[in-house]
Protein backbone atom coordinates (compact mmCIF):
# COMPACT_ATOMS: atom_id res chain seq x y z
CA UNK A 1 0.00 0.00 0.00
CA UNK A 2 1.36 3.41 -0.87
CA UNK A 3 1.56 6.01 1.58
CA UNK A 4 -1.04 8.05 -0.84
CA UNK A 5 -3.97 9.34 0.84
CA UNK A 6 -7.60 8.54 -0.66
CA UNK A 7 -10.51 10.83 -0.60
CA UNK A 8 -12.88 8.20 1.25
CA UNK A 9 -9.67 8.83 4.48
CA UNK A 10 -10.10 12.31 3.91
CA UNK A 11 -13.35 12.55 4.28
CA UNK A 12 -13.33 10.51 7.02
CA UNK A 13 -11.34 12.48 9.00
CA UNK A 14 -12.91 15.59 8.12
CA UNK A 15 -16.27 13.97 9.48
CA UNK A 16 -14.34 12.71 12.98
CA UNK A 17 -12.68 16.26 13.57
CA UNK A 18 -16.51 17.87 12.77
CA UNK A 19 -17.90 15.72 15.19
CA UNK A 20 -14.77 16.07 18.00
CA UNK A 21 -15.51 19.53 17.58
CA UNK A 22 -19.37 19.70 18.37
CA UNK A 23 -18.61 17.33 21.25
CA UNK A 24 -15.67 19.53 23.19
CA UNK A 25 -18.78 22.66 22.69
CA UNK A 26 -20.91 20.72 24.62
CA UNK A 27 -20.95 20.32 28.10
CA UNK A 28 -22.70 16.69 29.19
CA UNK A 29 -25.87 17.28 31.43
CA UNK A 30 -25.76 20.80 31.87
CA UNK A 31 -28.91 23.09 29.70
CA UNK A 32 -28.59 26.30 29.04
CA UNK A 33 -30.70 28.70 30.88
CA UNK A 34 -31.87 28.79 34.62
CA UNK A 35 -32.60 24.92 34.61
CA UNK A 36 -35.10 24.51 37.89
CA UNK A 37 -33.72 27.39 39.44
CA UNK A 38 -36.39 29.48 41.07
CA UNK A 39 -36.40 33.33 41.35
CA UNK A 40 -33.76 34.86 43.95
CA UNK A 41 -31.36 32.26 43.00
CA UNK A 42 -28.51 33.32 44.00
CA UNK A 43 -25.69 32.89 40.52
CA UNK A 44 -22.25 34.60 41.76
CA UNK A 45 -21.21 37.84 43.67
CA UNK A 46 -21.20 40.85 42.02
CA UNK A 47 -17.42 41.61 41.73
CA UNK A 48 -17.06 37.79 40.18
CA UNK A 49 -18.65 39.56 36.79
CA UNK A 50 -15.78 41.17 35.16
CA UNK A 51 -16.58 44.79 33.53
CA UNK A 52 -16.43 44.25 29.97
CA UNK A 53 -16.00 40.00 30.41
CA UNK A 54 -18.28 37.66 32.10
CA UNK A 55 -19.10 34.03 33.27
CA UNK A 56 -21.07 30.63 33.15
CA UNK A 57 -22.81 30.85 36.19
CA UNK A 58 -24.18 27.66 37.71
CA UNK A 59 -27.99 27.64 38.39
CA UNK A 60 -28.53 24.89 40.46
CA UNK A 61 -29.93 21.45 38.71
CA UNK A 62 -29.33 21.21 34.95
CA UNK A 63 -29.10 25.14 34.68
CA UNK A 64 -26.60 27.56 33.35
CA UNK A 65 -26.81 30.98 32.73
CA UNK A 66 -24.29 32.70 30.86
CA UNK A 67 -23.98 36.53 33.40
CA UNK A 68 -22.19 39.44 31.15
CA UNK A 69 -20.88 42.73 32.51
CA UNK A 70 -20.70 45.33 29.80
CA UNK A 71 -20.38 48.75 32.36
CA UNK A 72 -20.07 48.91 35.73
CA UNK A 73 -23.50 47.87 37.52
CA UNK A 74 -25.04 46.30 34.96
CA UNK A 75 -25.24 43.10 34.95
CA UNK A 76 -27.60 40.77 31.77
CA UNK A 77 -28.11 37.44 31.90
CA UNK A 78 -28.49 34.82 28.51
CA UNK A 79 -28.80 31.02 27.73
CA UNK A 80 -25.83 30.42 26.53
CA UNK A 81 -27.06 27.72 23.71
CA UNK A 82 -25.89 28.81 20.23
CA UNK A 83 -29.47 29.42 18.68
CA UNK A 84 -27.28 28.01 15.35
CA UNK A 85 -26.51 23.76 16.47
CA UNK A 86 -26.70 24.40 20.12
CA UNK A 87 -22.98 24.46 21.01
CA UNK A 88 -22.55 26.54 24.52
CA UNK A 89 -20.80 29.97 24.12
CA UNK A 90 -18.55 31.34 26.61
CA UNK A 91 -18.04 34.63 27.97
CA UNK A 92 -17.54 37.83 25.98
CA UNK A 93 -13.62 38.44 24.34
CA UNK A 94 -13.00 41.75 22.73
CA UNK A 95 -16.63 43.03 23.16
CA UNK A 96 -18.22 40.50 21.48
CA UNK A 97 -19.53 36.82 22.39
CA UNK A 98 -18.40 34.25 19.65
CA UNK A 99 -19.94 30.87 19.61
CA UNK A 100 -16.92 28.02 18.84
CA UNK A 101 -18.81 25.81 16.64
CA UNK A 102 -19.92 28.12 14.03
CA UNK A 103 -18.55 31.53 14.85
CA UNK A 104 -21.59 33.53 15.44
CA UNK A 105 -21.43 36.16 17.57
CA UNK A 106 -23.87 38.28 19.73
CA UNK A 107 -23.54 41.46 21.54
CA UNK A 108 -23.14 41.14 25.51
CA UNK A 109 -25.36 43.90 26.41
CA UNK A 110 -28.63 42.33 24.35
CA UNK A 111 -27.56 39.13 23.15
CA UNK A 112 -28.61 40.45 20.13
CA UNK A 113 -27.29 38.83 16.57
CA UNK A 114 -24.04 40.63 15.15
CA UNK A 115 -23.29 37.91 12.74
CA UNK A 116 -24.65 34.45 11.67
CA UNK A 117 -24.46 32.06 11.09
CA UNK A 118 -27.13 31.97 13.55
CA UNK A 119 -30.44 33.92 12.72
CA UNK A 120 -31.43 34.94 15.99
CA UNK A 121 -30.03 36.28 19.49
CA UNK A 122 -28.96 34.52 22.28
CA UNK A 123 -32.32 34.03 24.74
CA UNK A 124 -32.66 36.54 27.98
CA UNK A 125 -32.47 35.10 31.24
CA UNK A 126 -34.05 37.32 33.26
CA UNK A 127 -31.28 38.75 36.64
CA UNK A 128 -31.39 41.57 38.76
CA UNK A 129 -28.35 42.92 41.32
CA UNK A 130 -29.66 42.44 44.82
CA UNK A 131 -26.63 43.89 47.40
CA UNK A 132 -23.49 42.18 46.66
CA UNK A 133 -24.93 39.51 44.42
CA UNK A 134 -26.57 38.38 41.02
CA UNK A 135 -29.95 36.75 41.03
CA UNK A 136 -32.40 34.98 39.09
CA UNK A 137 -35.26 37.36 38.88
Amino acid sequence: MSGAVNRRQVLCGLALGAVGSALVACTPGRVGGAGSAKPGTVLAKVTDVPVGGGLLADAGTNGLVLLTAPAAGQVHGFDPTCPHAGAKVGPPRNGVITCPAHGSQFDPATGALERGPATRGLTPVPVAIKGQNVVLS
